[in-house]
């Protein structure tokens, strides 16, 4: 019986990854993958595309870093290559697809990867985004594009501008659609979707769905498929995560301390506030990196710059805002700090999904003080992780500014090292005068100096119960009293 049952037995195998090729696109696409560097498909990939080149309306859910944009962009060029022509005339290249992306670094960066699928194809492609000038925008567009990518605000400045029309479009992708709601893009979708024809193939993609999300899919899409390759709000596990408890005065030498000890060249490190990212970034150029700030202050030309300049290996931190936290794709990112503790948990998954893209290895640090405690349960609610604090031990442990020792605190600090810098303050100018000490009178009723003299040799005439005049130092030049006649 046993041997019976070990030749029944099989053994379980992984399917390997599937492959670009084995999908039903054409071989200019084919091409362009290949030239990008992909063979194989991710598990969104693998799922969410055939079910887009069926025409279906999909609800993509994948934590951050799984390759969403490819699940769209690749199956929705596919079924516009029946548009493609060589023409030149404008009313030949109608916005035929229309993705919509929460912030400008995402909207660009889908742009890029739009235009890097398309490039053997006579498919044209444009992104347009605020905080630029929309004159080059308004060209682009008047010239005739298949492929729109946008955020929504600038989007609507074009379409009451008239530069666009969107009665052709045939596929709609909101991308990051849960940050589209949080940061209160909800009316402008509503009307960008009222513009927009009523049979359309609708796809929606985020890392994470929440009930809004949902009530948003059930009122534009028409009978979806949902598409979920791992469990929401879950972190990737080749993400090493570390919390570290800290008070606000040590978290810059934590960040310097780990990225010298582990080596790291690049990071990025995650603020709450814009005008604490700017100090923050500062702070750190201070300390000799090469730094730049990237929050929604900046121009668009500034944050486009210091975003190409931390990818190109020209800056060592990035700190930045949750405007990085989304979809943005920086390859082989060894480390995510998170400065601040997100007020949103959902943030925390996003910041994180920063590093250990693509399968590679990464590190997120967070950094607790003790007024983060609530915020720290709400991570642990989300991730579902009992989430445990470490102690980090600084090597430089210089005392805060402005703060001394005792005499007697260093003898009893014993081989302890000394502060690097300990503040004294200047010794008060010395004066003999004002030092010496007090000296009481031996008789505090005598009468003054002036009057000694005179007091001893009563008045002639005078009866000895009368008291003569009492003297009063003279100034100015006044006049002596008159003697008393007797």
């Amino acid at each position: 019986m046993s041997e019976n049952a070990s030749q029944t037995e099989t053994p379980v195998i992984d399917a390997p990854p599937a492959r670009f090729d084995t999908l039903p696109l054409d071989p200019k696409l084919l091409r362009a993958v290949a030239d990008s560097g992909y063979l194989t498909m991710t598990p969104i990939q693998a799922k969410a595309i055939p079910i887009v080149l069926e025409g279906r309306d999909v609800m993509g859910a994948a934590q951050t870093g799984t390759g969403k944009t490819a699940a769209f962009s690749i199956p929705l060029l596919q079924r516009m290559l029946k548009h493609e022509n060589p023409s030149v005339s404008p009313a030949r290249h109608p916005v035929r697809a229309l993705v919509l992306a929460p912030t400008r670094e995402l909207a660009d960066q889908v742009a890029d990867n739009v235009k890097k699928y398309a490039k053997h194809t006579q498919l044209r492609s444009v992104v347009v985004f605020g905080g630029v000038d929309m004159k080059p925008q308004t060209a682009a567009l008047k010239a005739g594009v298949e492929v729109l990518i946008a955020t929504p605000g600038r989007l609507l400045d074009h379409i009451e501008a008239k530069n666009c029309v969107l009665n052709q479009v045939e596929y709609v992708v909101l991308d990051e659609a849960d940050r589209m709601l949080d940061i209160g893009f909800l009316p402008d979708l509503q009307r960008i979707l009222s513009f927009l024809p009523k049979a359309r193939q609708t796809l929606l993609f985020s890392a994470t769905f929440s009930p809004e999300i949902k009530r948003l899919a059930q009122s534009y899409l028409q009978d979806p498929i949902l598409v979920e390759t791992a469990r929401p709000n879950q972190t990737a596990s080749t993400v090493e995560q570390r919390f570290i408890s800290a008070s606000d005065d040590d978290k810059r030498a934590i960040v310097k301390q780990i990225l010298k000890e582990r080596a790291i060249r690049q990071a990025i490190v995650f603020g709450n506030s814009k005008l604490g990212v700017a100090r923050l970034a500062r702070s750190f150029e201070r300390d000799g990196l090469r730094t730049a700030a990237l929050h929604g202050d900046k121009s668009q030309d500034e944050r486009l710059k210091s975003l190409d300049a931390f990818k190109r290996g020209e800056v060592d931190l990035l700190v930045a805002t949750d405007v990085a936290a989304r979809g943005l794709d920086i390859a082989d990112l060894p480390a995510v700090f998170n400065f601040d503790v997100p007020f949103n948990a959902e943030d925390y998954v996003h910041r994180i999904g920063r590093t250990g893209r693509a399968g590679a290895s990464g590190l997120a640090v967070t950094l607790v003080t003790k007024s983060d405690a609530r915020l720290v349960a709400d991570i642990e609610k989300l991730i579902k992780r009992k989430i445990d604090l470490d102690p980090f031990e600084l090597q430089d442990s210089r005392l805060p500014r402005f703060e001394r020792r005792r005499p007697e605190e260093d003898e009893s600090a014993g081989s302890r090292p000394a502060p690097r810098s300990v503040f004294r303050p200047p010794a008060p100018p010395k004066d003999p005068f004002f030092d010496k000490p007090y000296e009481a009178s031996a008789a505090p009723d005598a009468p003054p100096a002036w009057e000694k003299a005179k007091s001893a040799a009563p008045v002639k005439g005078l009866s000895s119960y009368i008291k003569p005049k009492k003297q009063v130092a003279a100034l100015f030049g006044a006049k002596k009293p008159a003697p008393v006649e007797g």
